[in-house]
């Protein structure tokens, strides 16, 4: 069994050492003690939440069933996380930022079935995100729009869509941004025109981290580039951890709803005999408690109750949909992300 991803990161190659350690003494300890603990394998840029999240959920379980309960997490890269799992990292609960890294699951060893999406509500995405700009303090450039982008004098970070969820989330933006100008404007073939944005986007593009948070170090604490492309809660978390008056953040003419999906590893679940504190787990995201830990934590919230309160935290903006616009991830997957597929052909024309 692959017990845990490779650690990648200085900054938390400590922390998953860690993880790893506690996985490997979780697989030698006998089923009783297996029982009373959950394992969440998630991506890097939810460590704050989740363990807020885990503490919550403990309490919660302990009042419930009068047992106590160990939520153990291992971070990382999304798209690594998901190949850790498929090769063989047992994990309850995966918690990741975009539906292909669950369906990969499903693909490899039905370690979920291939309906999973469809059994929590809202396609198993209990909140959300949309994509936001990062700008230094006062928009020197005057960054307002994906058209901004492109032009000679802006450099632009974003993580990389080989490897991070962020990255694939900021280029489908880019491309359905450029995709409604061309069709707007009259233009024959609206996808040839926004092939030829993003190209031009990413040729202005000054570093392709491995993912969202890695790529929040190398604009703020390197001071790389013009403008961060993010998801908006990791830039509020930015806001959190610098200081709002270090930057600002730029909300553009149109964002991509980010939907961070859920789900139980049925296979591992139920070897470990966890399947029913697995299903509370992902349930209790969707609890008004867990809804508002998500928005304390900058992710929007689907309860709409709990949405409302938080409403001055989260501005209105125009948005779309992977499903609506795209038909869904498995044809993105297809047509961008696949061996040969647009997203490589875009990266070799802006020499990435």
């Amino acid at each position: 069994m692959n017990a845990c991803p490779d650690p990648r990161r200085a900054f938390s190659s400590r922390r998953l050492g860690r993880t790893c350690a506690t996985l490997l003494l979780a697989a030698a300890m006998p089923l009783a003690w297996a029982q009373t603990t959950l394992v969440n394998v998630s991506f890097d840029a939810m460590r704050d939440f989740y363990a807020e999240v885990n503490t919550a959920f403990a309490r919660a379980w302990k009042e419930r069933s009068g047992s106590d309960v160990t939520v153990q997490m291992s971070h990382g890269g999304g798209k690594g996380q998901a190949r850790a799992v498929a090769d063989g990292l047992d994990a309850d609960v995966v918690t990741m930022n975009e539906a292909v890294d669950i369906d990969l699951l499903a693909q490899r060893g039905a370690l979920v079935p291939a309906h999973w999406s469809a059994r929590l509500p809202d396609r198993s995405a209990p909140f959300t995100s949309v994509t936001v700009f990062v700008v230094r303090k006062g928009n020197p450039k005057a960054v307002r729009d994906w058209s901004d982008l492109v032009r000679a004098d802006i450099q632009v970070l974003v993580p990389s869509a080989r490897t991070s969820g962020n990255g694939r989330y900021a280029y489908l933006n880019a491309w359905q941004y450029a995709w409604r100008q061309a069709a707007a404007a009259g233009q024959p073939n609206p996808a040839v025109e926004a092939e030829r944005f993003v190209t031009s986007m990413f040729r202005n593009v000054l570093a392709l981290d491995s993912d969202g948070p890695l790529a929040n170090i190398s604009f703020m604490r390197r001071a790389l580039g013009d403008v961060l492309v993010t998801f908006e809660n990791e830039a509020l978390l930015i806001a959190k951890e610098y200081g709002r008056g270090n930057f600002e953040i730029v909300y553009p003419s149109l964002s991509i709803v980010v939907e961070p999906p859920v789900a139980v590893v049925d296979k591992v679940a139920t070897r470990r005999g966890t399947r029913d504190l697995a299903q509370a787990y992902v349930d209790f995201l969707y609890s008004a408690q867990g809804q508002d830990i998500a928005a304390r934590n900058y992710l929007r919230p689907r309860n709409a109750a709990v949405r409302q309160q938080y409403a001055a935290q989260f501005p209105a903006v125009v948005t779309f949909t992977v499903d609506e616009s795209f038909g869904g991830w498995r044809r993105v997957q297809q047509a961008h992300f696949d061996d040969g597929g647009i997203h490589e052909r875009v990266m070799a024309a802006a020499g990435k």
